[in-house]
């Protein structure tokens, strides 16, 4: 069956032939249904495996092609996508010890080794950022009571005003970022008019913004928050990846004076998804998550010995993600990692560079990660657009979209660490070949 799956690998990315299915999504979804035929046919399918897994591969954006650079989607670590193997057929569930004794204990030892790597005590695995963006703000809840207020940058991630409505709230207090980051003069101002003296708050700031890369001054905010007693979430689901790197992780300054900081492996750190991990700076902050099921944690069983797991998730059965992490840092190292972070970091510059060589393009600012913003010179938002979809219609190139200041731009978010010179200049006469003139 290994072998099936990667023939049929091989085939759909052949007859996909470039980083997306070309046709758009009628075309897409036409093919998809022609391979599926009946979902639940009388008599099964031998070939199906072989013809669904075809499908799926000609169908799919295909993160390991240089020219698919749309969004933090990264190619996965061959090694990691191994492991993703053993853990399917073994099949462990860490909802109680006896489903998984060993991959319990190997999510303790990762999990703590990485929290130390960002200066704190303790993590808990996620399947991403709006998973630990939630639960950072159910922490501070449980901490500071229910009147627990967020603040945030305009620049902060969709997830964490959406986690404070589902908690119940009140209303966070959005900071304007016109220049795309947390401007700590400002969050300062507006802590000291919130009403209500000593009002409890969580201020959320950003290590790695999804539109530009951008990372708020974390050491300044700190200094901020530590002033007006205030509680500090720290979302480096992007930026976090920069903690390998010798290079870069000085950008990362002042991140260990969170009280919590979302991690996304599954960016900068090449695993497949998903892989995310919440860190606390203090442990007791996890006894909010406590729970109890007796046919998983009866107190007798815990008193015993058995590990309790319930309080390391809100889900109950979930996949020992921890392994393909665990074989990740034990195979590449951190200088392996800290490698391919470069790596991805230099190819960001190098685009810059050609961008800004380029008199027909429009380069936004210098990249602080791997994210690039450009755009046709002089052209309108509309034209734009119709560059970016044209690309996606013919199967040709896969970038992403933002306005950081209130225009539109096309977004390379460069995680190919195969990306070569070459690449990126193909991608560049794309664009320019799409944009009418």
């Amino acid at each position: 069956m290994l072998d099936t799956v990667l023939d049929a690998l091989h085939t759909g990315t052949r007859a996909r032939g470039g980083p997306l299915p070309a046709g758009g999504p009628d075309a897409v979804a036409a093919r998809t249904r022609a391979a599926l035929g009946d979902v639940l046919p009388e008599h099964g399918d031998p070939g199906a495996l072989h013809t669904l897994v075809t499908a799926l591969a000609a169908g799919s954006a295909d993160p390991a092609d240089p020219l698919c650079a749309a969004h933090l989607h990264g190619p996965p670590l061959a090694v990691s996508a191994a492991a993703e193997l053993a853990v399917s057929v073994l099949n462990p569930s860490l909802d109680s010890w006896d489903q998984a004794p060993a991959a319990s204990a190997l999510e303790a030892l990762v999990t703590h080794a990485l929290a130390r790597e960002a200066g704190h005590a303790d993590a808990l695995v996620t399947t991403g950022a709006t998973e630990s963006n939630h639960l950072a703000l159910l922490l501070a809840r449980e901490t500071q009571g229910p009147a627990t207020r967020l603040v945030h940058g305009a620049n902060a991630h969709h997830s964490l005003p959406r986690a404070a409505w589902l908690l119940g709230l009140p209303d966070p207090v959005p900071v304007p970022t016109p220049a795309g980051t947390l401007d700590p003069a400002v969050l300062d101002n507006i802590l000291a008019r919130l009403p209500g003296p000593g009002s409890p708050v969580v201020v959320a700031a950003t290590a790695g913004t999804t539109d530009a890369g951008l990372i708020d001054p974390l050491p300044d905010i700190a200094d901020v928050c530590a002033r007006h007693g205030a509680r500090l979430h720290i979302d480096a689901a992007y930026g976090g990846g920069l903690l390998f790197s010798d290079r870069h992780r000085t950008q990362l300054a002042g991140l260990d004076r969170a009280h919590t900081i979302a991690l996304d492996l599954h960016k900068l750190g090449w695993q497949p998804i998903a892989a995310g991990l919440l860190t606390v700076r203090y442990p007791t902050d996890l006894t909010a998550l406590r729970q109890r099921a007796d046919y998983l944690n009866a107190d007798d069983d815990t008193d015993a010995g058995l590990p309790d797991l319930l309080g390391r998730s809100l889900r109950t059965t979930r996949r020992p993600d921890i392994l393909k992490i665990a074989v990740t840092l034990k195979t590449l190292g951190r200088t392996g990692l800290g490698t391919l972070v470069d790596h991805v970091h230099a190819r960001a510059q190098d685009l810059a560079r050609l961008v800004g060589a380029r008199p027909a393009l429009d380069l936004y600012a210098p990249p602080p990660l791997s994210t690039v913003l450009f755009r046709p010179a002089g052209a309108p938002d509309p034209a734009v657009a119709a560059v970016r979809r044209t690309l996606l219609a013919e199967g040709r190139a896969v970038l992403g979209r933002a306005r950081p200041d209130g225009r539109l731009w096309l977004k390379a978010t460069l995680l190919n660490p195969h990306a070569g010179p070459d690449d990126l200049t193909a991608l560049l006469d794309l664009v320019e070949g799409h944009t009418p003139r």
